[in-house]
């Protein structure tokens, strides 16, 4: 026996864009303005395959639809032994049809992607994808409508932001002074204040003897 073809509308085209069309009016009336902000590679690190010097200069706005109705998700607020840790998650639905035509169009990606970042404005924080789930509405008439960005709260660590929203780009530039100011030439001989590296030279040939062919001992033949 198979299924009932009088109710079977996984191969109605109709169906499906009647839920799409359902799907995307309901994020327009729930969900929230955020702005998606694309990563872009830097220098690569070519020995550990790792981006040193990410950027993030392309930005769209899009509507999402906050999953978390309870609030967010994650360890939450604790003390580490690093201090205070915020370690907060979130996901954001957004309409596949909606993210072709206003994002993945100008960047020319088929779906969201790992690493970039978004911007919620209700708190104003940054949240980097950390997974994308395709499958979260699975099938429905036979078709998917949405993607699920599973995010967690953005850790800062010299990334550079040009987006065009003054509200996004000034949320680091503290941090991005400070790194762009430091270098090796701040802790150089001459520098009494900021340097020890005499100091440390002394306390280290008592350690290590570098005149004997073995800084350890005797020489050994």
């Amino acid at each position: 026996m198979t299924t009932n073809f009088y109710f079977n509308n996984f191969s109605n085209s109709q169906e499906q864009t009647l839920i799409e069309d359902l799907v995307i009016e309901s994020i327009k009336i729930y969900g929230q303005d955020v702005i998606y902000i694309k990563r872009s590679s830097g220098e690569v690190d070519k020995i550990l395959n790792e981006d040193d010097f990410p950027e993030y200069t392309e930005s769209f706005t899009i509507e999402m639809y906050i999953k978390n109705v309870d609030g967010f998700e994650g360890e939450g607020d604790f003390l580490s032994k690093f201090g205070l840790e915020i370690r907060d998650s979130i996901t954001f639905t957004v309409a596949n049809r909606i993210w072709e035509q206003d994002v993945g169009y100008e960047i020319e990606e088929v779906r969201p992607r790992e690493g970039d970042i978004i911007y919620f404005p209700l708190n104003g924080k940054l949240f980097e994808i950390r997974h994308v789930e395709h499958e979260s509405i699975f099938y429905q008439m036979g078709s998917l409508q949405t993607y699920d960005l599973r995010c967690e709260l953005f850790e800062y660590s010299g990334e550079r932001f040009a987006t065009g929203y003054p509200e996004i780009d000034s949320i680091f530039d503290n941090a991005e002074r400070k790194s762009d100011i430091i270098s090796t030439d701040d802790f150089s001989d001459e520098d009494e204040y900021n340097a020890d590296n005499a100091q440390f030279e002394i306390e280290g040939e008592k350690i290590l003897d570098f005149t004997e062919t073995n800084p350890f001992g005797e020489d050994v033949y």
